[in-house]
């Protein structure tokens, strides 16, 4: 008998790793913060910066030490990850040490690479010591608690630009409600992995929504409410929106039923519409935001969100440039809630577009890595995870362009503050846990494309 195409030995598959393709790029968005951050030295004050060495040789130091600890624990994670955390960290120390140079009282750059480090080394911890994201699933109701506990803290001390979330003591200060919506994700994520089928097939049936039993449904949602009740309570109106929006999108994932994206919509816009009349503190964010030139029309000057429209209508398509524009005059919070309008101001709309698209890659290949895993309980927490960064982005980015009301959240990454930026790295490491779980080869054989032919697998150590 004579062998036939069909008798030849499948071919063999090569699965890259891509860890070369994650340094080049780390070795880019490494150059393009130092660059910013030496031309906004170079635009304020005619010289580079004496510390740019130092910067860049920090900075880069940290994403390498990163990119080690993916290249030998987590060596088939998503290549793109990583290098985009990296950049919009950098981007973040350069808006913060231009904004720096208006206010040499105010030095926040050095404290931003502070946590900056903390980060990246949590983020380090996270890789070596979490060899399997489903161990997580162990600790749902643990997350939950320690949330909740963590939510509930801040309650006991001042408020702070009318909202209750800091936890000061002396000069130290941190955000807890950041930590928590980590947690509350990893729970999300466990209880709908473990009760799907029951919440969308169980249950009475009300015209064409399915409803499922409270027997089912009253736990998760009592956490929902308790989370969300404390969040009003401290008059953090960002988190909450936070959490609903977390809540809804993986409820929707896990029963696969979009009549609960109507039910979110619905309930959000009576929410909405109740804290808004009551909460003094809310109601007058609604009323800078349909009214944000008021201020000025009553002589008062123009208010932050007037100085932040301002700022984004200078920018144009192009932009001042680093360091030659104005969004200074937008006061205190200029560094934290409002540090996108110095970047739509300094960049342009070419340099605006080109940052939401960073977060918009950065989300979409969290929900990659989810959509490309077996088990549920992964699914959901990198499509959760990554939801966390898409909302953030949303309502922040709504907020400052006077689109949405003002949440006081921080910019991933970019705004100063060292709770938000620790917790980013952390998302960040568990979605390149995620990754290297989905896109690791299995033990045995993998399909090749063609029905019935499988192929044995062959690793590469580079792209």
């Amino acid at each position: 008998m004579t062998a036939t195409t069909a008798d030849a030995p499948p071919p063999e598959l090569r699965l890259p790793k891509r860890r070369g393709v994650e340094l080049v790029l780390l070795v880019a968005a490494v150059l393009i913060a130092v660059f910013g951050y030496i031309d906004a030295g170079y635009a304020k004050n005619g010289s580079m910066p004496a510390d740019a060495l130092s910067y860049g040789a920090g900075l880069g130091l940290l994403a390498l030490v990163a990119h080690l600890a993916v290249r030998f624990r987590a060596p088939y994670a998503d290549p793109l990850l990583l290098p985009i955390a990296v950049l919009l960290n950098g981007l973040g120390l350069v808006l913060i040490y231009r904004l720096d140079l208006e206010t040499p009282g105010d030095k926040a750059a050095p404290t931003q690479l502070i946590w900056s480090t903390l980060g990246v080394a949590l983020f380090i911890a996270v890789i070596l010591l979490l060899r399997d994201h489903r161990i997580l699933q162990r600790y749902a109701y643990l997350s939950v608690a320690t949330a909740l506990v963590l939510m509930i803290i801040p309650i006991f001390f001042p408020a702070v630009n009318g909202a209750k979330i800091w936890i000061r003591v002396g000069g130290f200060s941190i955000q807890p409600g950041e930590f928590a919506k980590v947690l509350l994700a990893v729970f999300f994520a466990a209880y709908l992995a473990g009760n799907r089928n029951a919440l969308a097939y169980t249950g009475r049936k009300i015209w064409k929504l399915q409803l499922p039993t409270m027997r089912v449904f009253a736990p998760i949602l009592a956490i929902w409410l308790i989370s969300v009740g404390v969040l009003v309570m401290e008059r953090d109106l960002g988190t909450s929106l936070l959490f609903f929006g977390l809540f809804v999108i993986m409820l929707y994932v896990a029963t696969g039923r979009g009549s609960w994206i109507a039910i979110g919509m619905v309930l959000a816009a009576v929410g909405a519409t109740v804290v808004g009349t009551l909460e003094p503190h809310v109601r007058s964010r609604v009323d800078d935001w349909l009214h944000p030139f008021a201020s000025i029309d009553a002589g008062e000057g123009a208010s932050q969100l007037a100085q932040s429209l301002f700022a984004f209508g200078a920018g144009g398509m192009l932009g001042t440039g680093l360091g030659q524009g104005h969004s200074i005059l937008i006061g205190f919070a200029a560094k934290s809630d409002f540090i996108l309008a110095t970047a739509g101001e300094e960049l342009g709309l070419f340099g605006l577009t080109a940052i939401f698209l960073l977060y918009a890659l950065l989300a979409a290949r969290g929900y990659r890595a989810g959509l490309a895993l077996r088990d549920p309980f992964g699914r959901l927490l990198a499509i959760g995870l990554a939801s966390i960064v898409a909302i953030q982005v949303f309502v922040i980015a709504g907020g400052v362009m006077d689109l949405i009301p003002l949440t006081g959240m921080a910019m991933p990454f970019l705004a100063q503050g060292g709770s938000s930026l620790v917790t980013n790295w952390v998302i960040v490491a568990l979605l390149i846990r995620v990754s290297d779980s989905a896109r690791a080869p299995h033990p045995g054989t993998v399909e090749t494309g063609l029905i019935g032919i499988t192929a044995p697998i062959v690793e590469e150590d580079e792209s």
